[in-house]
């Protein structure tokens, strides 16, 4: 059915049309969240405002059009989606009050977990959930599934560690508990739901096998169904009411904020792994740990230690292990270093009866605990990076109560063989009986549809009634296991649930089918396909982890939206189908909009890099390879001409001035169909290239080579720029001023690493200019003697991530200066603020936190932007997408305006960061340079 025509017409007066989606391409690509289902809504409005929503629920109220809510998508049940009107959170939810030296924090519901626990780090606090996906989930999905994770447990989840919310009901009334005159308004307004709210809540009490069952159900991890303990650990309606929020997956209300109390985050911390040779007795160790200071205890089968043993710096021994060996991944934290080595004598003399098959010792040093952890990371990805094409992965989450805890593990391997899913691993939080399972399924026959109904049935009976846990522990009801809650709950407390739901959303407009269904079939409806689209991408499973560290998220499209989009165009054209406008909306969409500098790999499960999709599909439409052929031929005259452009347009700013040229730059940028690039302020001013004198053979002095990028070869300062030195003369002052003697390859100007072709999709002239590169650098090392310094980040990546000559010693300029300058310079900080940008490629170097500690060693006031993972420049694309450059830096001028200077270490993201930020960006050889002196006497 279409959306009423009254409802759409309001809407259009309401949001603005960039904020509104309905076409094919953005429908498609917003019904994808990271479950395994699939809704495509025939509409998408992106909210800016608490008003914004308190108007569109009012809408959808009165004509009773279903609504749901997203945040960052990574719910895993199917709470995200939906076949008709989609709210999802845009950029302004990002609010924070610190409170209390970080004893409270009041988030809005846009707030990434991480960056939560970010901010509340200088007070040795954090939020108490901590779930897996922590990193990309927001705090409104956080709230509405009350997820936990691995040191959470239920006792510093949402539900337990909330101290005041602001709400929308499902008419768009606004309650914020915090709020002396919102609280007023509200009673007086909604009386009688209070009322009614308090009733329920004395019945529920009064019931006694009913409460005993809520209290039952809530001493295990649970969130099955709504938050029903609410009424029974509360009496005051407006508790009652926040807390039924809490796990309600939207289908009560909109969260806007929260407050929570935070919990404290202990410095001093150790891990161990502890091997048990069976099931059996590494359950048994679990009720002994949950009486010690453990603050992590995680169980991992035999097929999970089997799926990353073959990974790389994984133990010899973990391919060793017994076919029946469990293990526990132990962690311990404490406030000082005192009190964490009593803890761990009295976790060791705790396990010392049972028999070990293999262990490592509990260790704080951060090397061995972070390959300890990674054993347990990796386990969900390893099944994922393994599944057949075209197949999903499924990780469900169960909760067996702890003294059943071995039995639940046996008896659910024993489902694993019943339904022949060979490959499922079993993890989990032990102290708490909350395990995970892992398998893969396809959807694409009714037989594998019967197959997975079957075994969930399976599933189901054992946990929720033979066993008396939860079918879902923190991963939310969603519409997966909606058809089960009755099933686990019993009839009266179900019931309960949809006098709840009718009572706060009587025309059902909240998320409909989620939590409380009707159709006992819906978690077999809407199965999300995941057709072959291309060998880079096929292992995705659209888990979301990738989006926000993409600059064009918000723009056009993320980089799981990116795949889901491939995959479908693929699956429409084998069908036959016509593509042809599709296609044309994914070429801006999905290729020209994509930066392709692979932040997204580091984020991904299984390591995928979209970047390498879009560039693979960016070399199908290069139909222009002679050009390609001419440029990398005569390179050098490319530079020239590059320089000569330059030249021109600051003739033209002279003439003009720099507002009307800019004015004018704009014009002709539209007049060409965005084909001519958009001139701006920071544009460079052309340089000359590094000339230097030959050396004499008695010089003494180390020698290193300086490979200057071609960037740094022909764009000089901005002419606004207070610096007038070039990168190329600031960085041969820096070596020299360090006591080295600089040497440049021959035929410097007609070189290149090939990242301008590769960029474009020219892969055979990007090889050819790199290999050519690397020759030269061979003979300008004397073949690997010497050093090669590189002046810009990218170009020393895609040097490094194309295999170097093993002979070649590179380094990109934070490597080099913290490894070789250092100890040949005295640094005299300045107290000037400095803002410090890490690029891309400085991220895949590892060198990220080695910048940062670089600025701080020159200045006393270092700022590094939050949320700002990449610039969007990306070579070229801020002068022929400046959009894209324009949208990722969108918060940089707000959080650099009272730093006097940036630093990074690419000259083209610097003029990016300069136009958006306001502030002049240098590279780090600028700042190093003007606070350092030789610590000895330069040689003559």
């Amino acid at each position: 059915m279409s959306l009423p025509a009254a409802f759409l017409l309001a809407v259009e007066r309401l949001i603005p049309r960039e904020r509104r989606f309905d076409d094919p391409l953005s429908t498609l690509a917003f019904g994808t969240d990271a479950s395994f289902y699939r809704l495509i809504p025939k509409l998408v409005v992106r909210v800016e405002s608490e008003a914004e929503v308190a108007e569109l629920l009012s809408l959808a109220h009165a004509e009773r059009v279903p609504v749901t809510f997203r945040a960052a998508g990574t719910s895993l049940s199917g709470q995200a989606i939906s076949d008709s009107v989609l709210i999802v959170l845009g950029d302004a939810w990002n609010g924070r009050d610190i409170r209390d030296d970080g004893a409270r924090i009041r988030l809005q519901s846009g707030v990434i977990g991480a960056q939560a626990n970010a901010w509340l780090a200088p007070y040795g606090r954090k939020i108490g959930p901590d779930p897996a996906s922590i990193n990309a989930a927001k705090i409104g999905g956080i709230v509405a599934n009350n997820s936990s994770g691995m040191c959470c447990g239920t006792a510093q989840n949402t539900y337990h560690t909330l101290a005041g919310m602001r709400l929308l009901l499902a008419d768009g009334t606004l309650l914020d508990t915090e709020d002396r005159a919102s609280v007023t308004a509200f009673r007086a307004r909604h009386g009688a739901l209070l009322a009614q709210l308090a009733a329920l809540g004395r019945q529920t009490r009064a019931d006694e096998a009913l409460a005993q069952r809520i209290r039952h159900k809530y001493r295990l991890k649970n969130t099955t169904g709504l938050s029903l303990n609410a009424l029974v650990d509360y009496e005051e309606p407006l508790d009652i009411l926040t807390h039924l929020m809490v796990g309600s997956e939207g289908t009560l209300g909109f969260i806007s904020a929260v407050t929570y109390d935070t919990v404290p985050e202990h410095p001093h911390k150790a891990t161990a792994l502890v091997v048990f040779p069976d099931v059996e007795t590494c359950c048994q160790a679990v009720p002994v740990l949950k009486r010690q200071p453990v603050s992590a205890v995680e169980l991992l089968d035999r097929r999970s230690l089997r799926s990353v043993q073959a990974m790389q710096g994984m133990p010899a021994w973990v391919r060793e292990l017994s076919a029946g060996a469990c293990a526990l991944l132990i962690e311990s934290r404490a406030a000082t270093a005192d009190d964490l080595d009593a803890q761990l004598a009295a976790i060791r003399a705790s396990l010392a009866a049972f028999p070990v098959e293999k262990q490592v010792d509990f260790s704080q040093d951060p090397a061995v605990y972070n390959q300890l952890w990674r054993i347990r990371k990796d386990t969900f990805p390893a099944v994922g990076a393994v599944r057949e094409t075209g197949t999903t992965v499924i990780i469900e989450d169960v909760t067996f109560p702890v003294e059943r805890l071995a039995d639940g593990v046996n008896r659910l391997i024993e489902l694993f063989e019943r339904h022949r899913y060979d490959e499922a691993i079993i993890f989990g939080h032990a102290l708490e009986g909350n395990l995970h399972f892992v398998f893969t399924q396809g959807f694409d026959s009714p037989e594998q549809v019967r197959r997975y109904q079957a075994f969930m049935d399976d599933v189901a009976q054992l946990v929720a009634v033979e066993f008396g846990g939860s079918l879902k522990a923190e991963h939310g009801t969603g519409r997966n296991m909606a058809p089960f809650v009755e099933l686990e709950w019993g009839h009266d407390a179900y019931q309960l649930m949809w006098t709840l739901k009718r009572l706060l959303d009587p025309r059902g407009i909240l998320n409909p089918d989620v939590v409380l269904s009707e159709d006992p079939q819906i978690h077999l409806k809407n199965l999300k396909p995941l057709p072959a689209a291309d060998p880079i991408v096929d292992k995705c499973i659209e888990c979301g982890f990738c989006e926000p560290v993409c600059p064009s998220n918000g723009l056009t499209l993320t980089p799981r939206q990116r795949i889901v989009m491939w995959r479908d165009l693929q699956a429409r054209t084998r069908r036959g189908e016509d593509t042809g406008a599709l296609h044309e909306a994914y070429r801006y969409q999905g290729l020209e909009t994509c930066a392709a500098t692979g932040l997204c790999a580091q984020r991904c499960p299984v390591g995928i890099n979209t970047g390498e999709l879009v560039r693979k599909l960016r070399g199908q439409d290069a139909h222009h390879a002679g050009a390609a052929d001419w440029f990398a031929g005569h390179f050098a005259t490319t530079l020239r001409g590059a320089r000569l452009t330059l030249r021109a347009a600051d003739s033209a700013r002279r003439l003009l001035g720099a507002p009307r040229l800019a004015r004018t730059s704009a014009a002709l940028r539209r007049l060409s169909g965005n084909r001519l690039p958009q001139w701006s302020p920071a544009m460079p001013q052309a340089t000359q290239p590094l000339r230097l004198q030959p050396l004499p053979a008695t010089d003494a002095r180390p020698r290193v080579v300086y490979l200057a990028a071609c960037v740094s070869r022909a764009m000089g300062p901005a002419a606004g720029d207070a610096e007038r030195m070039p990168l190329m003369e600031k960085t041969r002052a820096l070596l020299e001023k360090g006591g080295y003697q600089v040497v440049v390859p021959a035929a410097g100007d007609a070189l290149c690493c090939g990242q301008p072709f590769a960029s474009k999709g020219y892969a055979d002239q990007a090889a050819a200019k790199r290999q050519e590169l690397v020759d030269a650098l061979l003979e300008a090392s004397r073949g690997g003697l010497d050093p090669i310094y590189c002046d810009t980040s990218p170009c020393t990546l895609r040097l490094l991530q194309e295999g170097l000559d093993p002979r070649l010693d590179l380094y990109d300029p934070v490597r080099f200066i913290r490894t070789h300058l250092l100890e040949r310079l005295e640094i005299v900080p300045e107290d000037r603020p400095v803002a410090v940008h890490v690029t891309c490629s400085t991220q895949h170097l590892g060198e990220s936190q080695a910048l940062i500690d670089l600025a701080r060693r020159c200045s006393t006031q270092v700022v590094v932007p939050e949320g700002i993972h990449c610039c969007g420049f990306a070579g070229d694309k801020g002068f022929t997408t400046p959009e894209l450059n324009a949208h990722a830096l969108r918060r940089l001028r707000q959080a650099v305006q009272h730093c006097d200077e940036g630093i990074s270490t690419s000259r083209t993201c610097e003029i990016g960061l300069s136009q958006h930020g306001g502030i002049d960006y240098h590279g780090l050889v600028y700042l190093v340079d003007r606070v350092s002196r030789p610590k000895v006497p330069a040689f003559d």
